[in-house]
């Protein structure tokens, strides 16, 4: 039996939980989300938990239990308390400014970076970090992986815009290894 899969997810109290025939909406006071439902698996609402019982024990069946059990733990945790992720922007005269939905970033380019951010997601920087956030934990993740792509951290003098929980490994330069 899968660990993951077995555990039961605690719905808090002001979360609605509705499962359809192909996909489950959870209601919260941040907003709606849905995830598909997998014909493999049997779900069940009952005294304040959600719980994925499979139908068979097939390989597929198995590999689909801890992913869909995490996939509406997600849903239920996004609607209450949301994701956010940090990145900081490192180097000289590299600046980060958020306007309303678009995001400003002076990273070294001959001009300005703007992005665009999707509906549902927040942004905020104060000074040279910037903070995604949002309910959905699959968008907050894929957008702050957009951002470090536009210039990701060098491995000389850590010049980039990198996660704030990322360390990374500094390589010494051409005159490091002469005596």
């Amino acid at each position: 039996m899968s660990r993951i899969g077995k555990l039961p997810i605690p719905v808090p109290a002001g979360v609605d939980v509705k499962i359809g025939a192909d996909v489950v909406e959870v209601k919260g006071p941040k907003g709606t989300l849905t995830t598909p439902v997998c014909s493999l698996l049997k779900y069940e609402v009952a005294d304040g938990h959600v719980t994925l019982t499979r139908h068979d024990e097939s390989r597929q069946t198995r590999s689909q239990h801890g992913l869909r059990r995490t996939l509406l733990a997600n849903c239920i945790d996004g609607v209450t308390k949301g994701f956010s992720k940090s990145l900081e922007v490192i180097g000289v005269g590299f600046k980060v400014a958020v306007k309303g939905n678009i995001i400003e970033l002076a990273v070294g380019f001959s001009h300005p970076v703007i992005v665009d951010l999707p509906k549902g997601i927040e942004a905020s920087a104060q000074g040279q970090v910037l903070t995604i956030s949002g309910m959905n934990k699959e968008l907050v993740g894929e957008m702050a992986a957009r951002l470090r792509r536009i210039r990701k951290p060098e491995p000389y003098k850590g010049k980039g815009i990198k996660y704030t929980t990322e360390t990374i490994q500094r390589k010494v330069g051409k005159s490091g290894g002469k005596k």
